[in-house]
């Protein structure tokens, strides 16, 4: 059965457009981790300081999805300053890494090696964004909003059926690091239901930075036991790779549609721009008007074409130069939307730049928003679930494998099924391409605040949230909202089951898409303010039984 943790908390006399909201909410992809960011507001700390606190408790308690070893985007409103920004917390490659990395003598990709052990690792993030978030932010020490992840990587957490799935998925890349084996399976198979994984040397980490900030992880000890452990286990990292990592502040991708203003994740994310480039195109149509079928249609063929712009154009722009102004302007749209057929879908390999594939999830999201009206929306990642699932030797750091989003040869897909070009190819010090997509939808009546993880999904599921949005429905809406997704290549719809009814999937056929039922992907978190009703509202996806959770409690 699935359990559903939503909340309300809506006030009887409500002024106009209230100035802040009537209480704080929060939606994460863990109990744990909503009870830890609301211990740190409990304390004084405002949404920043929360963010530090959900963040590091993911990072303990969703070793499938984020950690230390990760990287991230934070997309934070500042209410003070009427300000919004991105704290671009992502991987790095090595500075030792090159482009044919992942080659073999013959130039072809060699199975796996940007995915497994210590080699698919880009230098992570997650620890300078945490300190950086704190120190710019916050209200409180780092210290403080550490102490809830302290606690439980000391005290453990229970393995829940969503822990087993994804061990068990991962077993064959276990096999080949003991240390990740011994921490994170028992006797070499996923642990029963409620084992408590405990990660002290996790903790030991991250008192260390609770100490001594983003130092206490990227220099001293703990830099030494993860250089040592990476490069005997064949990796390239060096003390230099870590003591040189620097999150960056981002302007945010912004765009309108339909009177709101969308704010989403800017480069080297490539979520903000596709999905402003698909609400451009699907402004131009009556959705409300078409049935079943015709909406379909027009939002799968405006995703097929954000994506190729995706796959052609999109990198880290501190080392390429992204078209950021034309793919955003409403005249591109205009020509995309002229290309699009009612009666006929476009075959991928028809658009400029196809090139054949093979078809080939995990990361996290949360959000908050407290009582001043300060907002976050995050979504953080190791990419496959456990990423490389390999750990340094005396640090309890689960690396990514965040390699393997670069294009490791154009044409060839990563474990998502994306394709890439030039513009996202493997050089020391860049950034990887992502999909993640923490967004703000903003009027003057509502502040909406939405993500996922999902890998090349994420930036669909936040377009049908945000449609769902957009209408007026409720966050439970956006959250449960069947799945639909087409990524440009391979040329395949792919959806939930119950997405079409079947006069819808015959009309969908009969245009020509290809459709592929599969099941259930993704795991959104959502909050709502709504100013003109002093209403707060908060939902967690329904999908993964029993981890999301919602909670929210009155402005003081």
């Amino acid at each position: 059965m699935l359990i559903r943790l939503f909340l309300l908390l809506c006030l009887a006399v409500a002024p106009l457009h209230a100035a802040q909201p009537p209480a704080s909410a929060m939606a994460s992809a863990h109990p744990l981790a909503t009870e830890a960011g609301f211990e740190i507001l409990d304390q004084g700390g405002n949404a920043f300081d929360a963010a530090v606190a959900v963040s590091a408790a993911l990072a303990v308690v969703e070793p499938y999805s984020s950690g230390l070893g990760g990287g991230g985007f934070w997309l934070l409103h500042d209410a003070d300053a009427s300000r919004d920004v991105m704290i671009d917390g992502r991987e790095r490659a090595p500075l030792a890494a090159h482009r044919d990395m992942y080659l073999d003598p013959r130039g072809e990709a060699i199975p796996r090696a940007s995915m497994d052990g210590a080699l698919a690792a880009g230098i992570p993030g997650v620890p300078a964004a945490l300190d950086h978030l704190a120190r710019e932010y916050g209200r409180l020490p780092l210290s403080a909003s550490l102490a809830p992840a302290i606690r439980l990587a000391r005290e453990g957490f229970a393995v829940t059926p969503h822990y087993r799935r994804m061990a068990a998925f991962r077993l064959e890349a276990f096999d080949k690091d003991p240390e990740a084996a011994r921490l994170f399976l028992r006797d070499g198979q996923p642990p029963e239901l409620g084992h408590l994984v405990r990660q002290p040397e996790l903790a030991w980490v991250l008192e260390r930075m609770a100490g001594e900030g983003a130092d206490g992880f990227y220099r001293g000890a703990v830099a030494e036991r993860l250089v040592a452990g990476v490069r005997k286990a064949g990796g390239i990292w060096t003390d230099k790779d870590l003591a040189e990592y620097q999150v960056v502040e981002r302007e945010p991708v912004r765009g309108q549609y339909r009177g709101f203003e969308i704010i989403s994740a800017a480069p080297p994310s490539s979520g903000g721009i596709a999905l402003v480039t698909m609400l451009n195109i699907l402004a131009g149509f009556d959705l409300a008007a078409l049935d079943e079928a015709g909406r379909a249609h027009l939002i799968v063929e405006a995703m097929r074409r954000a994506y190729r712009d995706r796959a052609e154009y999109l990198g880290d722009p501190d080392f390429v130069a992204i078209p950021t102004e034309r793919l955003l302007h409403p005249f591109y749209a205009d020509g995309l939307r002229a290309s699009i057929r009612m009666d006929k879908a476009t075959p991928s390999a028809s658009l400029p730049g196809a090139q054949p594939v093979k078809q080939g999830d995990d990361t996290t999201h949360f959000s908050i928003l407290d009582a001043d009206g300060n907002a976050v929306s995050a979504t953080l990642s190791i990419n496959y679930p456990f990423g490389a699932a390999f750990v340094p030797p005396g640090t309890g750091v689960l690396l990514n494998d965040e390699m393997d989003d670069f294009s490791i040869k154009p044409g060839v897909p990563n474990a998502y099924g994306l394709v890439g070009a030039e513009a996202n190819a493997i050089a020391p010090g860049r950034r990887m391409l992502s999909s993640m997509t923490p967004t703000f939808i903003r009027s003057d009546d509502q502040l909406m605040i939405l993500g996922s993880p999902g890998g090349s999904r994420i930036i669909t599921m936040v377009l049908l949230g945000a449609l769902e949005a957009v209408d007026g429905k409720p966050p439970l809406a956006w959250v449960a909202r069947p799945r639909v997704h087409h990524q440009y290549l391979p040329d395949v719809v792919y959806h939930e089951p119950g997405a079409f009814d079947g006069p819808a999937r015959a009309a969908l056929e009969a245009r020509g898409h290809a459709l592929l039922e599969q099941p259930t992907w993704g795991n959104m978190q959502a909050v709502l303010w709504d100013k003109a009703r002093n209403a707060v509202d908060a939902a967690s996806d329904p999908r993964v039984e029993g981890m999301g959770a919602v909670r929210a409690f009155p402005a003081p």
